[in-house]
């Protein structure tokens, strides 16, 4: 039996999720926990800073969480494979630096857990931007003008572009404002998402990565 320990870096991104994965993941094949961080937070260079831990951000944690799964996964024994998946948005990172940075940090733990790296590209709405029917679906009056001028993982302020797709005022929003408008979407597109036919090449990398995972023996 295998465990999953998903690392996310909001609650927008944990209810995605959450609605995701019982559709990709059989039930008697594997269990899971999705665990949502308050924000990205930026990788650490020499030690995690009293207000990263704090505030929770996922990167300024992520040496510290890697290495607790690797030893609580090997204490496990062969009971239980452990897994985690770090599903964080690229931003304007470059993918194969920002990739090697994190793997460097894997490589660093003193009992490596087995770990998966997937990214969003540019933002977590590239993942329901991948599925213009699902957005269709959940906003019926969506300004297909905008949404058709969107082109697959391109960095381009991707969460304004949904945005605007759907009608949300983006002006003078504070950030718990914007907060809570992904969630919305995450909440309103993702059951509509058709995992097969969703065109976001990092979408697509995502579920290949968790096929992967459940066909180890």
């Amino acid at each position: 039996m295998i465990h999953i320990d998903f690392l996310v870096e909001d609650n927008s991104g944990k209810v995605m999720l959450e609605n995701l994965l019982p559709r990709i993941i059989p039930s008697d094949r594997a269990t899971y926990k999705i665990n949502p961080y308050k924000g990205i937070g930026r990788l650490p260079s020499k030690k995690t800073s009293a207000k990263a831990i704090k505030h929770r951000q996922l990167l300024d944690l992520l040496p510290k969480l890697l290495n607790g799964f690797g030893h609580t996964y090997n204490g496990w024994g062969n009971a239980l494979r452990g897994h985690v998946v770090v599903v964080c948005d690229l931003d304007d990172n470059n993918l194969l630096e920002f990739k090697q940075q994190l793997e460097s940090i894997l490589e660093d733990c003193y009992i490596k857990p087995n770990t998966s790296f997937c990214f969003a590209i540019e933002e977590g709405e590239a993942w329901f931007l991948g599925d213009k029917d699902a957005i269709k679906s959940a906003y019926p009056n969506a300004n297909l003008g905008i949404l058709n001028t969107y082109e697959q993982d391109s960095i381009c302020g991707t969460w304004e572009k949904l945005a605007d797709v759907v009608g949300f005022e983006q002006d003078h929003k504070e950030f718990h404002e914007i907060g809570a408008a992904k969630k919305e979407w995450a909440e309103t597109i993702t059951p509509f998402i058709n995992l097969e036919k969703n065109q976001s090449p990092s979408f697509q990398y995502f579920v290949s990565t968790l096929n992967e995972i459940l066909s180890i023996k």
